[in-house]
């Protein structure tokens, strides 16, 4: 468990906090590329780590990242204008439609109409902007210090083509932490995400698939091993023929993981992003580095198949979510699914929505199967801590790109065999996907 304090640094994100100026060292996950996809189009809102902020493309196909609010009186410009080179003042810009002040991508103020023309007033007014670019079906936006900029993130996800990927997101109702700390927890999946029928000793049971291996050792022995990016996950379970089973998990600053990889089959990880405390944007990638997603499944994954989930339309809102009870079915929980909740990623949230926006860890009692959980915590910490006692100063981890190529795995080695080694060229993500951004 953690005291108060440290569950306080550890959850709170916002500006001047801590952890709040460790996270915006990083590029964060903003939105959907699609959201702003053309030239001149309707401003986007987004929340991230308490800061409300418009996103935007120009009429030229630039993207800004803005402060909500007009400098003049604080209204709103997702309202604004998208106006091109042909409006009158002949600038680009996004125009507040209650007296008309417009900005440029880079937060200035380019035309102020309910001023005399000739006044200079405009010039001494400029908007927080903050750098901004698109990668990887995601529009990702920098928060932290002007001139300690990283390069992109070359997570595989990120960097494979198009084709290779499928990327969603959706609101969770919790503290940024939970969700994290769901995503390399890897022995819930021996439950929550069971199928009912295995716990049944008279159910026929195939030979060595993924699930029953899940099923039959509940109680993976972790082993963490600190890296320069994060975290490399061990769970190690008991196989029927004495070998082990290995789930390798990775862990990378300061919100993604990637999920084990079963065979050659897709890959899935995860980014949780502050939207504030007590809510969080949650991203979900499914991708192949070997091959395009069949439309099959991208249609599975788009009706919440997989990690992902059903949306109610319009909106990034679960369709299941805490108001209907995340439509558990009980008669399904005693018969087929362990939970009673439909699809994967709903299952995660129900446990992590339910512990409140902001879980008490003054009050948990930790075991061995949270060695992965703990280790994360205090890196986290560790590093926020560290940074504010360097006022700023210090070089968080996990901002190297090369450090970020790397994949999840699933294994059975013999019980003598080393799984660091074994695993390390299944762990290696494939370097041509590089090459168009060298």
């Amino acid at each position: 468990m953690l005291n108060a304090s440290d569950n306080e640094l550890l959850t709170r994100t916002g500006a001047g906090t801590p952890m709040g100026q460790l996270l915006r060292r990083y590029w964060v996950p903003a939105l959907l590329a699609e959201e702003v996809a053309e030239p001149q189009c309707p401003p986007v809102r987004v929340t991230l780590m308490g800061e409300r902020l418009v996103v935007w493309r120009d009429a030229d196909g630039r993207l800004g990242a803005l402060e909500e609010h007009c400098a003049h009186r604080r209204a709103s410009l997702y309202f604004g204008r998208n106006e091109s080179s042909q409006s009158r003042d002949g600038n680009c810009g996004l125009r507040c439609v209650y007296h008309g002040w417009k900005y440029d991508v880079e937060g200035r103020c380019v035309d102020m109409p309910n001023e005399p023309p000739t006044s200079t007033f405009k010039e001494r007014i400029r908007l927080t902007a903050y750098p901004v670019a698109e990668r990887g079906d995601i529009v990702w936006v920098y928060l932290g210090p002007g001139d300690e900029i990283p390069a992109l993130p070359d997570l595989e996800w990120a960097v494979v083509p198009q084709s290779h990927r499928y990327v969603s997101k959706r609101l969770q109702r919790s503290n940024f932490a939970q969700a994290t700390e769901g995503g390399i927890d890897s022995s819930h999946v021996s439950f929550l995400h069971s199928d009912a029928r295995l716990w049944n000793p008279d159910w026929t049971r195939a030979s060595n698939s993924t699930r029953e291996h899940l099923a039959d050792d509940g109680s993976p022995k972790f082993f963490v091993e600190p890296t320069g990016y994060g975290l490399l996950i061990g769970a190690r379970r008991e196989t029927a023929d004495e070998r082990y089973y290995w789930r390798i998990t990775q862990w990378l600053m300061p919100w993604y993981n990637i999920v084990a990889r079963d065979g050659d089959g897709p890959i899935t990880a995860h980014a949780w992003v502050p939207v504030d405390d007590e809510n969080c944007w949650a991203w979900s990638i499914t991708f192949n580095p070997d091959k395009p997603l069949s439309k099959e499944q991208t249609d599975h994954y788009r009706r919440g198949g997989s990690v992902h989930a059903e949306l109610i339309p319009g909106t990034y809102l679960p369709v299941r979510n805490a108001e209907n009870d995340y439509l558990i079915d009980r008669t399904l929980q005693r018969t087929v699914s362990f939970s009673g909740i439909h699809g994967i990623a709903m299952q995660d949230v129900a446990m992590q929505e339910s512990m409140g926006p902001i879980a008490d860890r003054t009050n948990e009692h930790l075991g061995s199967a949270d060695a992965a959980v703990i280790a994360a915590r205090r890196r986290l910490l560790a590093e926020a801590k560290a940074l504010a006692a360097a006022d700023g100063a210090a070089t968080p981890s996990g901002l190297d790109p090369s450090q970020q190529r790397v994949r999840s795995a699933s294994m059975i080695l013999p019980r003598d065999v080393p799984w660091v080694e074994a695993t390390a060229e299944s762990r290696k993500a494939a370097e041509a996907h590089y090459h168009q951004y060298q």
